[in-house]
């Protein structure tokens, strides 16, 4: 058997494609350290670089799985174009977020929700929420329960994650998206809600 490190991208994906794990570890490898200096180099944030080098690497292996690469010859200008498109979302939410008008003389910008206190319905139907996530991620499997509570309660990275479950990232980040996508199903299937 050919060591995968000698394989090309192309081949790399097309046998992640059919389930081989180690073939994108391998990809990871190859491209993780171009890839986040690139993101670190346009957002000068080591942490919101790091986050935006993960959701990049989520991105590669949902549109690899569901068989929406294309065989470009190009891996390393796709996830590099991924990252790009990532950072752009980020700053485009970023912006919005801050952005205020005062043109609406209806609208007191001082009389919003966020500003004001919590209601004690606000605070009961927040614990509910809590108490609601919490049932869910009790009944996910274990490995996708591990992964959620180190990501969320622990503030881990993804690194971390894997580092501490002695899995590879790819591992790690697949479990969490089965995890969400667990979630988002038992949610609708006991019709609760996860947003205030």
């Amino acid at each position: 058997m050919q060591q995968k490190t000698k394989l090309t991208d192309e081949m790399l994906v097309s046998a992640y494609a059919k389930g081989d794990n180690d073939a994108f570890d391998t990809l990871l490898n190859r491209h993780k350290d171009r890839v986040l200096s690139y993101i670190i180099h346009i957002v000068k944030n080591r942490d919101l670089a790091e986050d935006i080098f993960q959701e990049t690497f989520v991105k590669a292996i949902m549109t690899i799985k569901q068989g929406r690469y294309t065989d470009t010859g190009k891996f390393s200008a796709w996830i590099t174009r991924i990252a790009h498109n990532l950072i752009i979302d980020y700053y485009r939410q970023e912006k919005a977020e801050n952005t205020v008008s005062a043109d609406n003389d209806e609208t007191d910008l001082l009389n919003r929700r966020d500003l004001a206190e919590a209601t004690i319905e606000d605070s009961l139907v927040e614990r509910q929420i809590h108490k609601d996530v919490r049932k869910i991620i009790g009944i996910l499997p274990e490995s996708q329960r591990e992964v959620v509570m180190m990501r969320y309660y622990k503030d881990m990275s993804f690194k971390e994650i894997a580092d501490a479950t002695g899995v590879s990232i790819n591992t790690a980040l697949g479990r969490m998206r089965y995890a969400i996508i667990n979630m988002r199903r038992l949610a609708d299937e006991h019709n609760i809600s996860l947003t205030l």
